[in-house]
């Protein structure tokens, strides 16, 4: 490596030691601190009781059901997408209300899941009583994939979008049927889309905590819900390190997990 990669290397490895290696290691400082700033392993300890062990199952719960549907909603929706004429511009519509801001968005799907909001509005045509959609599994999941939907197209698309449609033509003539074709050709070639799909989805989803709070309530409480209590709430900033820190680790195998790099096959 040349003196001049080097140097230009260095903004690089300044910005990841300031933001992504420090504030690691003053995460896992404070998972070693008691309430009084003592250096303990209790909070190791604690996290592996039932309370906590049971919070991160349910954690990992709802992110696999966030990830299931978005990834069921957005293959077909992409593979569509690159069939249509102007596909770019209908992903951009796709794209553009990712741009809102979150906090927006759900405070509109309050509105909308609401006693009197449009949906219980509705229903009462046909002489149905209003039902409290909020503060329910279902609303949680829903808004979750919502807001999921969006990135979960873009690495699938682009996969799909790349695949080499003589491979395709070339299975058909072989005679093999639309479904065979899609499952011993176009899927397994756009695995890595799907990976990369999973990978945005189902990271975040594991650390929701607006969401999970301003939809579900206090029905459904994830990891990320257990990091904001400790932090703003119960003020056990180690307790709440401590939950961070296997949250990280999570992250981190769920990566090592989706980043295998595909063996053959070209699109």
């Amino acid at each position: 490596m040349t003196k001049a990669s080097k140097g230009s290397l260095f903004p690089y490895v300044i910005w990841i030691g300031l933001f992504v290696i420090a504030p690691i290691i003053l995460v896992v400082y404070y998972s070693l601190l008691d309430l009084e700033g003592n250096f303990t392993l209790s909070n190791y300890m604690n996290f592996f009781s039932p309370a906590y062990l049971s919070m991160t199952l349910t954690s990992f719960w709802y992110a696999f059901l966030i990830t299931l549907f978005t990834l069921l909603i957005s293959y077909p929706t992409a593979y569509l997408l690159t069939k249509t004429k102007h596909k770019h511009l209908w992903l951009m519509f796709i794209i553009i209300p990712s741009w809102i801001n979150l906090l927006l968005k759900t405070y509109a799907f309050i509105g909308i899941f609401g006693l009197y909001g449009p949906i219980n509005a509705f229903t009462s045509f046909f002489g149905l009583e209003p039902t409290q959609i909020l503060f329910t599994d279902f609303s949680f999941i829903f808004v979750s994939v919502y807001i999921f939907i969006p990135f979960m197209i873009i690495p699938i698309f682009n996969s799909l979008d790349k695949l080499n449609p003589t491979l395709v033509y070339a299975a058909r003539d072989l005679g093999a049927s639309k479904f065979t074709t899609f499952r011993r050709v176009v899927f397994p070639l756009t695995i890595e889309g799907v990976k990369s799909g999973i990978q945005v989805t189902f990271i975040p989803a594991l650390s929701l905590f607006m969401i999970t709070r301003l939809i579900a309530g206090n029905q459904v409480i994830t990891l990320g819900t257990a990091i904001e209590q400790q932090f703003l709430v119960a003020q056990n900033w180690g307790m709440g390190a401590t939950i961070a820190v296997f949250l990280i680790l999570f992250m981190v195998i769920i990566m090592l997990f989706t980043s295998q790099k595909s063996k053959g096959g070209s699109v």
